[in-house]
């Protein structure tokens, strides 16, 4: 069962894993320092106490606390309890949802046990936004992809606002980094997967037209404002578009996303997938 402690000073040591995330070079979120898991909101706390990342404590006021009980009954980590008013001077800022939880990292994957049992994969190469990320590993969680890779250039999917923007589904969804880039590719390539690189590119083929039943697909996804590099698209086995009107050229990168996943979710369906 969890320990439930009153704490009533901001300044109390105890709640250091929870202290300055406003602050950009202090926050215990940060990669290249303490590197914790943060939740925020019972919603997200809830995940991370189902996730596979160690928890280490939480931080609410009464009620917030209160509503977890069922899920903190198996566990031996301290729930502090505090005034949102003391909350507020130790986060750094007023927090609305009324509960944070913290954990440790869990080891990641290697990319080779990510993919041995996986059918749909997401390859990211400089995504770099922290909504656009959280936005899309949500995405991947609720359209059934198996996993995601990370190239150069994307931002951490465990940031706090990763974390928040994926209502806590980042937490489900196994991710690794992928290197050498592009080379990584290949690997996927000779793997059984076939990598679709999604570009605006008007000689792009049609994605519906792409989506093959009962094949391993791995799609990849380039940041907004530049896309997927010349080198990237050079190394899938095919470059295809969304088709859009009204000259719209392209959608926000966790949108694209859905709609790829979708249509690979469909393969096979008979709706979305042709043969070939």
């Amino acid at each position: 069962m969890a320990q439930v402690i009153e704490v009533s000073d901001p300044a109390d040591p105890r709640l250091d894993d929870f202290r300055d995330l406003s602050t950009a070079d202090r926050r215990p979120d940060r990669p290249g320092g303490r590197g914790l898991v943060i939740a925020e909101g019972v919603v997200v706390v809830r995940r991370l106490l189902a996730s596979a990342y160690p928890v280490r404590a939480l931080l609410g006021v009464r009620r917030r606390v209160e509503e977890l009980q069922p899920e903190l009954a198996g566990l031996d980590v301290p729930a502090y309890v505090a005034s949102a008013e003391v909350m507020a001077e130790a986060v750094g800022f007023h927090l609305n949802r009324g509960i944070l939880a913290t954990a440790d990292r869990a080891p990641a994957p290697s990319p080779q046990d990510l993919a041995e049992n996986a059918r749909t994969l997401a390859v990211l190469e400089g995504v770099g936004d922290h909504e656009n990320l959280g936005a899309l590993f949500r995405n991947a969680a609720a359209l059934g992809v198996d996993g995601v890779l990370l190239g150069p250039g994307c931002s951490d999917p465990l940031y706090r606002r990763s974390v928040r923007v994926s209502m806590g589904h980042v937490l489900a969804v196994p991710f690794t980094e992928v290197e050498p880039w592009p080379d990584g590719l290949k690997w996927l390539r000779d793997s059984g997967f076939r990598v679709l690189a999604l570009t605006p590119a008007a000689d792009a083929v049609p994605l519906s037209e792409a989506v093959r039943a009962d094949e391993r697909v791995a799609v990849l996804l380039g940041s907004e404002g530049p896309g997927l590099t010349d080198e990237a698209i050079a190394a899938a086995d095919a470059a295809v578009r969304i088709p859009m009107s009204r000259a719209v050229d392209s959608l926000n990168v966790a949108t694209a996303a859905a709609v790829a996943f979708y249509a690979l979710a469909e393969r096979g369906s008979g709706a979305t997938a042709r043969q070939g």
